[in-house]
């Protein structure tokens, strides 16, 4: 049974490449603007992925528009942590910084454990098949955590 949708969420992954993009792309199709949604990684150093924007596209999530960001820029530009009711962390290393972050706020970390597809399969489909396979484990979280896609 799902819990109670929160007001906004924050999902984070290593370098908000390819996990965390995955999952505000599908939770805002899924879920419109019942909740407000974000993502960051630990890290920002690289653009989003070319398989992750392909595999989401098949599912009609457009991510060619992403703006990959860390949680120090995030701050930056004026987002708040504590302004955010759950943090959902798809990486152990995201989930260690959100808690640390967070100790002074009381907030929620959830921690996915979310298959990481880069450097996975030697060809393109062998590529493709792992980052569907992260895109499905997100997609079956999502509706799990916040009930079926409204329509």
């Amino acid at each position: 049974m799902t819990r109670d949708l929160p007001q906004s969420v924050l999902f984070c992954c290593d370098h908000n490449a390819v996990r965390s993009p995955m999952a505000e792309g599908m939770a805002k199709k899924f879920y419109g603007r019942r909740f407000y949604v974000q993502s960051v990684g630990v890290k920002n150093d690289l653009e989003v992925d070319g398989f992750a924007i392909a595999v989401c596209a098949e599912i009609g999530v457009p991510l060619e528009r992403h703006q990959s960001r860390s949680f120090d820029e995030m701050e930056e530009w004026g987002d708040d942590l504590s302004s955010f009711d759950l943090v959902v962390a798809l990486s152990p290393a995201s989930q260690r910084r959100a808690l640390e972050l967070t100790r002074f706020y009381h907030l929620d970390v959830e921690y996915w454990p979310i298959l990481d597809p880069t450097g996975l399969g030697e060809t393109r489909e062998a590529k493709l098949s792992a980052y569907r396979q992260s895109r499905d484990q997100i997609r079956d979280h999502l509706i799990e955590r916040f009930g079926p896609p409204c329509a």
